[in-house]
């Protein structure tokens, strides 16, 4: 490290994975180290308050509300390793650039290294939006000040977020279930998901019938003329039988009932359409009408965060978080620009780089006369950089970049997508046709028919989008034949065909982020963590690619809108993102927002009134939800252990974890009770408790457990045990259940004092002394090895992990992002995905048995992007210092170099509004 004095400059970035790249640009003259995020927080738990406020009441929640909403701040032990060496770093340099992120999370992340660094040298914020030696020659050359503002409005979402989730939490946990979490946005985004099932479920399908026929021109023999490519054949759909409208999907309401009494619109049933399908096929047909319109489609915007998602889901397969975690490489690898914004505009030289590439490749006729400029219509629009395109002031093609896998797919989506932004708007013509069909006897009936021609292509050369619901693509043709007015046809077929309306679909992954994008709530760049927030806390399971809410989530909502409904409703969650963006523009002031939220404003309860002053919940009531017309006697029951049913005598049955709330008709619900314990099998009385004993089949295979009655307390867990191989759930006994209940089994204790047991694991059965553990050959053997046995076997070398070398528990073929096969293993704290380089643990909500390929891959691209651990150091015992800093003197301060600090500027910033609701 060069001494001070020397010239050299620190340059702190977020992720370590830009340092390398960053320091290559930027040569001999500058240090680059990595914060590898962020370096302090409020305290997650009782543990990491320091001892100065341990006996204060608002400690639990780390943020003194009657004082300013002044919060705790604390280094969390990983990072302390992180601030040493920043601290270390800084002392040989003149100057410190904080290169963290250009949006309010970087701009907070800026402010605490100020904290805890406490630099004596100037400090700039050095930002940049895509990582090329272009761009970061030009942040060096234009550095700025912090943003205080920015800052203001990330603590605020930081404090409303702890609040909210430190308030409400408690009350699920006592009325609804334990260690269940409320949040500001992930409630709202569960009661969408919740909502939608609910229109499922109360959804009544209607029946109706339609005719579609296959005319021709009756020119030559067959669908088109041998010396023409213009079609002969064309379908045609009914429309009207005399004056009548003839009903389709979108005449009846979600009861199964048309919307409109009007006696013209006619419903076609089986035996009518059938009848009318017969006497129609012998019909005298002309063409009533011919209107032809232009076509014209204009390109798409470049991508912004939530549309890139939404893309990404629907022609790549990926998860928002995914999606989020290729772009994170691409951006750090210098191939994106940065990849959090809300912005749909392009730089200058980034608009040059796209119209030279369209020239290029499809050639100047697709090259329009002027630049296209794309405005912002994103409501609370903020953070926005530039739109996400190919970094660079020229760009490089997918075949250039040298990419593989995801990344590969991913760029070559947004560079597809800014490349045709700026192309030609695609041509066509459009055309209508209305015919007259006149049977022997009965009514005149119309038909209708439509095609469309693309004459120029245009940007759909490039990229064509995809949509969530099912239709036709803006590149879908439909070629009709020349046609006149007055012109006969003949029918070549005419079929009945019924249908039935469907209820509205789940939301996906990319639907969801384009509810809550349209919404306003929550911002862009959280939302892949809300979604995996709320199906990692088993409030969503995915069928497919729709989100399915459980029962779970139907109790929390319910509980939520009954007690805390200003909370969960979407307006006001919404004006909380405005009130965010108003003080992010400095039009509002930190501590009154937070005041508005918690104590309330005007006739708005705050949230502490509205926690303190809840009242009676009854809490089975929240949990229980009827089936069916209430005559039927059979509820749904949200339990300790699990979602049951229960009819009116008392009988339970459970339901399986993976059936959707909307298929639990009364129907079903019986077919569950008519099994004892539904899934399960009684298999009598535990003696010493008097608890049944059951064998069910579960996530992870047939297995025996108690019943613990309701009254039991809540701390007191049921007794479990996997049955073993050479058991089935038919024929196992009460009395192998209660020794399967029993275990592990204490072997013994060994000659050095540590106890011994055997037990039955995931993978099959094991002895363990302390943390060692080693494999027994059969499950018989952990009822039947002796502690002399047990002894010989810890007295053989270990071989390499656990036991002998294990062969891999599943394997899910080549990683998409590195081409190596990908396979499950065992490993010291859990099965993990590797491909041979990159290690990732399973989360809790994965099993071996259900992963997939997407989901292992997902996992490891989530572990490239957090970048190697940092090495754990031994923390030194320090007296706690004081964490907490008065903003209102260094916040502001900050933003000019320590050396010249400024006074305070005024105060006086305009309130957000009268409320925060």
């Amino acid at each position: 490290m060069a001494a001070k004095g020397s010239g050299r400059s620190l340059v702190i970035v977020e992720s370590p994975t830009k340092v390398k790249t960053i320091a290559g640009y930027l040569g001999d003259g500058y240090v680059v180290e990595s914060s590898r995020g962020h370096v302090r927080d409020l305290p997650t738990g009782a543990a990491e308050v320091p001892a100065k406020y341990k006996g204060e009441k608002w400690a639990r929640t780390g943020i003194d509300v009657d004082n300013g909403f002044e919060p705790i701040y604390v280094v969390s032990p990983d990072k302390r390793a992180t601030i040493r060496a920043l601290k270390e770093a800084l002392a040989g340099v003149d100057e410190l650039l904080l290169a963290t992120d250009d949006d309010r999370e970087g701009e907070a992340i800026a402010w605490h290294l100020l904290e805890e660094l406490k630099p004596k040298v100037p400090v700039r914020r050095m930002v940049f939006h895509e990582i090329t030696a272009s761009a970061i020659a030009d942040a060096v050359a234009h550095p700025r000040d912090l943003d205080t503002d920015k800052v203001d409005a990330q603590e605020t979402r930081r404090i409303l977020d702890r609040l909210y989730g430190y308030e409400v939490s408690p009350v699920l946990w006592k009325k609804v279930m334990p260690r269940l979490s409320a949040g500001r946005v992930q409630s709202v985004a569960t009661r969408l998901v919740v909502d939608r099932e609910r229109e499922r479920i109360a959804f009544r399908s209607a029946s109706y019938w339609d005719l579609d026929a296959v005319l021709s021109t009756g020119t030559g023999a067959g669908g088109s003329d041998e010396n023409s490519a213009e079609p002969r054949q064309f379908p045609a759909r009914l429309t009207h039988v005399g004056a009548s409208r003839v009903a389709q999907g979108r005449d009846f309401d979600d009861r199964g009932a048309l919307k409109s009494s009007d006696d013209q619109l006619v419903h076609l049933d089986q035996q009518r359409a059938e009848a009318l399908a017969a006497t129609l096929r012998e019909a005298v047909y002309a063409v009533t009408s011919v209107e032809s319109r232009p076509y014209r489609r204009s390109p798409y915007a470049p991508f912004r965060t939530t549309t890139m998602q939404q893309e990404a889901g629907r022609k790549l397969g990926f998860t928002a978080q995914r999606a989020m975690s290729v772009a994170q490489d691409l951006y750090e690898g210098g191939y994106i620009t940065y990849m959090r914004t809300d912005s749909v505009t392009l730089s200058d030289s980034a608009v040059r780089a796209a119209r030279t590439q369209v020239t290029q490749l499809f050639g100047s006729d697709y090259l329009p006369d002027k630049p296209r400029v794309y405005a912002n219509k994103a409501k609370g629009a903020q953070e926005a950089h530039e739109a996400i395109r190919p970094a660079g002031e020229s760009f490089r093609t997918p075949a250039q970049t040298g990419l593989r896998g995801d990344q590969f797919r991913l760029y070559e989506l947004i560079w597809m997508r800014t490349v045709a932004s700026q192309m030609r708007d695609a041509e066509g013509q459009t055309v209508s046709v209305k015919i007259n069909a006149r049977p022997a006897q009965g009514e005149e009936c119309t038909f209708a028919a439509s095609g469309r021609t693309i004459t120029f292509h245009g940007f759909l050369k490039a990229y064509v989008e995809s949509r969530d619901d099912e239709g036709a693509t803006d590149d879908q043709q439909t070629r009709l034949p020349q046609l006149s007015e007055g012109q006969g046809l003949t029918a070549d077929e005419v079929t009945a065909s019924g249908h039935e309306t469907r209820p509205p679909a789940r939301y996906t992954e990319p639907s969801l982020v384009a509810k809550l994008e349209e919404l306003n709530i929550g911002r862009p760049s959280t939302y892949a963590t809300i979604i995996r927030t709320i199906t990692s806390r088993d409030y969503v399971f995915k069928r497919g690619s729709a989100l399915v809410p459980t029962w779970l989530a139907f109790a929390v909502t319910r509980l939520l809108e009954e007690h805390f409904p200003r909370l969960v409703d979407y307006s006001f969650t919404a004006r909380m993102e405005e009130v965010l963006d108003h003080v992010a523009d400095g039009d509002a002031e930190r501590v009154q927002v937070l005041s508005d939220f918690y104590f309330g404003a005007g006739d708005e309860e705050g949230l502490r009134r509205l926690v303190s002053e809840l009242g009676d919940i009854d809490a089975r009531q929240i949990s229980t939800f009827p089936l069916g017309d209430l005559d039927s006697g059979i509820v749904a029951r949200v339990g300790r252990y699990g979602t049951y049913v229960e009819d009116a005598e008392g009988k339970r049955a459970s339901v399986p974890d993976d059936l959707p709330p909307d298929e639990l008709t009364v129907e079903r619900a019986r077919e569950l009770l008519a099994k004892p314990m539904g899934e399960e099998r009684e298999l009598g009385t535990d003696p010493d408790t008097g608890y049944p004993v059951v064998a069910r089949n579960g996530r992870f295979g047939p297995y025996v457990t108690e019943v613990l009655p309701e009254n039991v307390a809540k701390k007191e867990k049921p007794r479990t045990g996997s049955l073993f191989a050479s058991m089935d759930i038919e024929t196992v006994s009460l009395p192998e259940a209660l020794r399967l209940m029993s275990l592990p089994r204490v072997v013994g204790t060994a000659a050095d004092g540590t106890e011994i047991t055997a037990q039955n694991g995931r993978y099959g059965p094991y002895l363990k002394k302390g943390t060692d553990s080693r494999s027994l050959t059969s499950e018989e053997q952990i009822f039947d090895i002796t502690l002399e046995e047990a002894e010989q076997i810890y007295a053989q070398p270990k071989q390499r992990g656990r036991a002998a070398a294990k062969p891999p528990l599943k394997e899910l073929g080549a990683d998409p992002a590195t081409g190596s096969p990908m396979v499950i293993k065992d490993g010291r704290f859990g099965p993990y995905v590797t491909d041979g380089e990159t290690n990732a643990t399973l989360r809790s909500t994965d099993s071996v048995e259900a992963i997939t390929a997407e989901r292992a891959a997902e996992l490891l691209a989530e572990k490239r992007a957090k970048g190697p651990a940092p090495k754990k150091r031994a923390a030194k015992k320090t007296t706690a210092k004081k964490t907490t800093t008065k903003k209102s003197a260094t916040k502001k301060a900050a933003a000019k170099a320590p050396a010249t600090k400024t006074a305070k500027k005024s105060t006086a910033k305009k309130a957000a509004s009268s409320t925060t609701g």
